[in-house]
This record gives C-alpha cells, structure tokens and sequence, in this order.
C-alpha cells in the first residue's frame, strides 16, 4: 500500500503558496522532504514549519530556475544529497509582466513554467525510476485550454506579448509534457499526472498586476487560500488509491478531461523534442 511515510518528496516552489502547504501536507503524512525556492530566507522558514509539522528530514536547496545552469546545479545537489526520490512535485511557475529574456535567451515564462521542470526531470529520472515505485506530479492550470503552441512562434518574439497568453501556452506544455512522459515511462512503476489546483488566491498574479499587496487582500476576499489549493498536489502525491494512475489530469473534485489540443500526440512529441533542443538535453 502506498505512503509517504519515510519517503523523499522533491517540492519546487515550495517557499509561499500552494507549494508550501503541499510541503506541509507531506510533512505531516511524515514524509522526508526536498524543498526549492529561490528566496532563501524564505525557504528556510517553509522547511523550519514542515518539521514543526512532522516531517523527519527537510532539506532545503536554492535556485533560481530561470537559468539553465542553476537547474543542472540544482539537479546535481539532489542527487549528491538524496538516496531516493519517490515523489518529484514540480510546483513552481511564474507570470511574467512583460515579454524578457534568461541568460540561455529564452522567454522568461516558458523558461521557468515548461522548461525549468522538463529539465530538471531529466536531470532526476534516472534516481526517480530507480526508486520506483515513485510520482511525479505536475501543477497545471485549467488557462492549458486557453493555450496554443505556435512552433513558429515559441517565444512569442513576433506577436504582441501579453502576460497571460504566455503564462496559457507554458499551461498547455505542462500538460503535454505529462502526457508525453507518462508514454515514455509506461514500462516502468514511475506514475506521471497533472492538476489545476482550483481558482486561489496567491500572489502569482497579483505581481504582475501591481499593487500585490491590495491585490492579494482583494483576491483573498473573492477565492480560496493556498491551504485549499495545494489539496489536488497532496492527494496525487500521497493517495494509495491512485497506484498505477499514469497519465491523467485532476481537478480539485478529482479526474477530469483536459482540453482537446492537451491529447495531441504530435504536438507533444514535437514539443519534447524542441525542449531539448533549448535545454541541450540529449535524445
């Protein structure tokens, strides 16, 4: 039967919002925890409540995803410091306000949405398959329906930037992404899912809105916390009943279809193979 009980959970994002509180419900199911962020401070204070919470291990690593390099770093330190990974939770996701670029030369939002956690996957699959059974689970967002993915225009360097149209596509490709890899991992006790965790309030967009203070307080009065919204990541990281569950999109009140475009093989082969064209990642 499957628990978390003793297991190594990798948590990006994992220093505010929903990323925290999966942390926290992890914690207290008694799971050794990884957690990612890129504020310091921060994370360690994430850390320093999971183990109030009960967590027998928290380990605490900074980077910042937008830079390629970072994520390989990143991806070394895991696998240097952690035996097993039997839940890898890619968390993290950004809203960009206008249209910039990494030091790779990327758009910021597919780079840190899409790219950071096809990446970093890479860098772990081989401990994560090792350390089978295991889970990676992958936070999307119901705006994948909204998303296009235009092969001539990735990067959005043709068409006028618009905050939200990039943040829909980087959706869209976290869906494909999970689609794609459950394919390529159905040998294997390696389980692959994605969610949308629910309409929350977090500072995501409130930071690109302006004003993030007000924003938030006014996002708070219309929609659930964080708390809520990190319920559909622990139930798909931890709930026995989804043993053997591969390649499915979930939605607070459970199994869901996505949208049409999310179930299209070729987009998604494609896209994998653009990814690693952009990341330097071998076939």
């Amino acid at each position: 039967m499957w628990s978390v009980r003793d297991k190594t959970c990798v948590v990006t994002g994992a220093s505010s919002g929903i990323g925290k509180h999966t942390a926290l419900g992890l914690a207290r199911q008694g799971a050794r925890l990884a957690l990612l962020g890129r504020d310091p401070k921060r994370t360690a204070a994430a850390a320093d409540e999971c183990r109030r919470a009960g967590s027998s291990r928290v380990d605490v690593f900074v980077a910042d995803l937008s830079m390629q390099a970072e994520v390989r770093r990143l991806g070394d330190q895991l696998l240097e410091r952690l035996e097993s990974i039997h839940v890898l939770l890619h968390n993290a996701g950004v809203v960009m306000p206008t249209r910039r670029l990494t030091v790779d030369g990327v758009e910021a939002t597919l780079a840190i949405n899409h790219l950071a956690p096809f990446l970093l996957t890479q860098r772990l699959l081989d401990r994560v398959v090792a350390s089978a059974p295991a889970r990676i689970v992958v936070v999307a967002s119901q705006v994948e329906s909204r998303g296009r993915i235009d092969f001539d225009d990735l990067q959005l360097e043709r068409q006028r930037y618009v905050p939200l149209t990039a943040y829909d596509r980087s959706k869209l490709a976290n869906v494909l992404f999970t689609y794609e890899l459950a394919r390529r991992l159905k040998d294997t006790d390696v389980t692959v899912n994605c969610l949308h965790p629910g309409v929350i309030a977090t500072n995501l967009l409130c930071d690109y809105m302006g004003r993030p203070r007000l924003m938030s307080r006014v996002n708070r009065l219309k929609h659930p916390g964080p708390e809520t919204g990190a319920q559909t990541s622990i139930r798909l990281a931890t709930d026995p009943a989804l043993e053997g569950t591969s390649g499915k999109y979930f939605r607070p009140d459970g199994e869901s279809p996505s949208s049409k475009q999310s179930y299209d093989t070729e987009t998604a082969r494609r896209l994998w193979e653009v990814s690693e064209q952009l990341t330097a990642v071998s076939p």
